[in-house]
């Protein structure tokens, strides 16, 4: 098992069992450029500002005050970073021109969006990718974006799905990616028959699910070697 802390947990990795995966948010890792901050503030600057007022003009702007911060708590329920990354979301992958998928032997569908350019990253290294992740039918069941930061993995050995592995890697017809890509992951290549992402009983992918990768090769991971 890898042993690096940092590492951002998706339905890509296969660090732990299928049936006991939890997709609870991870704490912010490199890259990352916020964290998650969904909390409400007192309304109050001091103590002073809450003690209850007992004219009628001041019950009329205490009113009035607790209306508008009804006001603020409903807009600020929609933070910045999730509508970021909506809007992000949106234009890397739905926004992308379409493109016709070629096939590998295996099965893995692949099309590039952008070839890219830069050095191939080789088996065993971390990379940094962004990648929204659907169904066959278009429905989004994973996202990078939704988190802020790119997922930090190592390829080439095991540790996320097979068509995510060669996606990137290459291999049997495949080119090594650099930019970005559209995959189209077989059952075979991805979780197979079983339902996975599963905990207290309730599974995000069910069994023999044909899986559609948007993905977006951010960088090798600064300093990373293989090992």
């Amino acid at each position: 098992m890898d042993s690096n802390p940092t590492m951002a947990i998706s339905t890509l990795t296969l660090t732990s069992s299928l049936y006991a995966r939890s997709f609870r948010p991870s704490t912010p890792t490199i890259l990352s450029s916020s964290s998650y901050s969904s909390s409400f503030s007192c309304l109050c600057s001091s103590s002073a500002d809450c003690e209850p007022k007992h004219t009628s003009l001041a019950l009329k702007k205490r009113a009035f005050g607790v209306g508008l911060g009804f006001l603020a708590a409903s807009i600020l329920s929609l933070t910045p970073l999730d509508a970021d990354a909506t809007r992000i979301e949106y234009y890397a992958t739905v926004g992308d021109p379409l493109c016709e998928y070629s096939y590998a032997k295996s099965g893995l569908g692949f099309c590039d969006i952008d070839v890219g350019f830069g050095d191939e990253a080789p088996r065993g290294v971390l990379v940094n990718i962004h990648y929204t992740a659907r169904f066959a039918d278009g429905t989004l069941f994973d996202s990078s974006y939704k988190r802020a930061r790119p997922l930090t993995m190592r390829i080439g050995v095991g540790k996320v799905i097979r068509g995510l592995d060669q996606g990137i890697l290459g291999g049997e017809g495949v080119p090594p990616m650099r930019g970005k890509r559209k995959l189209q992951i077989p059952p075979k290549l991805a979780y197979g028959p079983e339902p996975a992402g599963c905990f207290s009983g309730d599974c995000n992918i069910p069994g023999n699910a044909t899986l559609l990768y948007d993905i977006n090769f951010v960088e090798i991971y600064p300093g990373s070697n293989t090992r």
